[in-house]
């Protein structure tokens, strides 16, 4: 073939687990994350670190503040430019200070109240959107810059 060879991006690749409405989801979640972002069928550049972070607390979230004892999803999209993390649970109401800042900070002595903020300053997008079950809270990590290796 003549001419520049283009590398097409593979198509995006999805996974989806119900958690139990627990804490034992969070390290779950965590371990899927790392898991699929290790995928070497589906090599993702996104920093593995953050996306296991993020989803953290967004299951931590889902766990603490939405009642019931049916299970919470996790979906996980690969996708050529980073990956994107939904988690959905049964509770309609939006999260308070997910696509708006909180204007009253949070409480240093606390050990909570951190969450929203971290997925605010660390994705390259977030947001929610309403599901026939309940709602979705999201955020999207956009693919890291190589490594640059020493010669």
């Amino acid at each position: 073939m003549n001419g520049h060879t283009v590398h097409e991006p593979s198509a995006s690749a999805s996974w989806r687990v119900a958690l139990p409405h627990t804490a034992a989801a969070v390290p779950v979640a965590r371990a899927l994350v790392r898991t699929v972002l290790a995928e070497p069928a589906h090599p993702v550049t996104a920093d593995s670190d953050t996306a296991e972070l993020l989803t953290a607390e967004l299951v931590a979230n889902a766990v603490e503040h939405t009642a019931g004892t049916g299970p919470i999803e996790l979906v996980v999209h690969l996708l050529p430019t980073g990956c994107h993390v939904e988690v959905h649970d049964p509770d309609p109401a939006p999260p308070g200070g997910l696509t708006r800042p909180d204007p009253v900070m949070p409480d240093p002595w606390r050990e909570d109240g951190r969450g929203l903020l971290l997925i605010r300053a660390l994705s390259s997008a977030c947001g929610h959107r309403p599901t026939e079950s309940g709602k979705a809270v999201w955020f999207r990590l956009s693919a890291a810059p190589p490594r640059l290796r020493p010669a």
